[in-house]
């Protein structure tokens, strides 16, 4: 059987030594996938220009990959600037459907256990947006059935693979009949197709963030299924009853290809200061060695990254520690292989 290789955008501010955590967690346990550092980002266009945060050469090596990882990278919010390299590797790849999941550890304050699963190439991240005069423009929302459809089946999926007979759908269907509608009239067709998942709940985007705020808990063993932005909000609303955005990983799905990344941003201030927290990278990256083949090696980095959180000897500033990037990292690496070797 051929090596399966996956393509790592190392990615600004803190990506590279965070990617470097990740990368040294699975030479621990023995990886086979080949891994392909390159770069991509503002940092990379600042200095070479053009109209992409890729190059050229970086797409020719996605493409020739079985998956790939993302670092953070940051996107320069001027007019002017490329588009995200994560949505521009989604709408690439068609990678449709983007997964959080939401979940605590020991002694938090909440137990919340739930997947956020996010439309992630249409709504208003198409990017379709204009000048009309010198101080107005216009961004289209764009909703297809096509799009729509095949996000909600894979959430669908999910709910099934997990045992969970509940999907919460978050629209504004009120304000916005014509494509939430389109997206609801969607999850009541392939409702059908699933007989085990016997409940679907609809909240409005407004209402939904009062309840993750004040009853989180009514989600749980649960699907929380959306069009992108609203999606993008919830997850990270959510994500801040799990000690920190530090932990929340995630996989960016498709047919045929998929991205990994941590759902945190690039946070610059502190790159090169060994400090910010490694699970989300570390986790994404177990996930797309699990996407490869690799379920053993995930499932154990799995493991020892929880045992690392509920000991709370070895955890970063975020998670209420003093621990370093890389002594968290080491701790995992270490506890992973140890697990492997059992």
């Amino acid at each position: 059987m051929a090596k399966k290789t996956a393509a790592i955008i190392r990615g600004d501010g803190t990506g590279p030594e965070l990617v470097d955590a990740m990368i040294k967690v699975l030479r621990a346990c023995n990886s086979n996938i080949e891994l392909i550092p390159c770069n991509a980002g503002s940092e990379w266009w600042q200095k070479a220009g053009g109209t992409s945060y890729i190059s050229q050469d970086v797409w020719s090596l996605l493409e020739d990959s079985d998956a790939c990882f993302k670092g953070p990278t940051t996107t320069i919010p001027t007019p002017n600037a490329p588009r995200s390299v994560a949505v521009s590797i989604r709408q690439k790849f068609e990678l449709y459907a983007n997964v959080r999941p939401i979940k605590t550890y020991q002694n938090a304050e909440r137990t919340l256990n739930f997947i956020c699963v996010r439309e992630a190439t249409e709504g208003l991240y198409a990017g379709i947006e204009f000048r009309i005069s010198e101080d107005s423009a216009i961004a289209i929302r764009k909703v297809t059935k096509k799009g729509s459809e095949r996000v909600i089946k894979k959430g669908f999926q999910l709910a099934s693979a997990a045992g969970y007979n509940k999907v919460f759908v978050v629209t504004k269907r009120n304000i916005l009949k014509e494509t939430d509608g389109i997206f609801w009239a969607a999850v009541k067709s392939i409702q059908s197709e699933f007989n085990n998942i016997n409940e679907i709940e609809e909240y409005y985007i407004d209402n939904m963030t009062q309840q993750l705020v004040k009853n989180p808990e009514r989600f749980n063993n649960s699907i929380l299924l959306s069009t992108n932005l609203f999606m993008d909000i919830i997850s990270e609303c959510a994500s801040g009853h799990v000690g920190s955005i530090g932990t929340v990983y995630s996989g960016n799905y498709g047919d045929n290809y998929a991205m990994f990344e941590p759902a945190h941003g690039s946070a610059p201030k502190y790159a090169g200061k060994d400090r910010v927290n490694p699970v989300a990278t570390i986790l994404s990256g177990s996930w797309m060695v699990d996407y490869l083949g690799e379920e053993y090696i995930s499932k154990a980095i799995f493991k020892a990254t929880e045992d690392v959180i509920n000991e709370k000897k070895y955890v970063t500033y975020d998670l209420g520690g003093n621990a370093t990037l890389s002594g968290m990292a080491d701790q995992i690496a270490i506890r992973s292989a140890k697990l492997l070797r059992k």
